[in-house]
């Protein structure tokens, strides 16, 4: 199964809550703060909403 590479790429301030709760959800607090997870239609869902803040890459494993 693939994994996600997620990425934050711009600041949250001035973001609707649940914008914020979403990319906090993903495990990211800060910019350029990377994390991986397994590529589901829940996180993709997830990246989807907050698209605009976030970089997603995929990692074939």
């Amino acid at each position: 199964m693939s994994k996600l590479k997620i990425t934050q790429v711009r600041s949250t301030i001035h973001c609707p809550m649940p914008q914020k709760k979403t990319v906090e959800a993903l495990g990211l607090r800060h910019i350029r703060q990377t994390v991986e997870h397994q590529d589901n239609p829940a996180i993709r869902g997830m990246v989807n909403k907050v698209k605009h803040l976030v970089r997603m890459e995929v990692l074939d494993g």
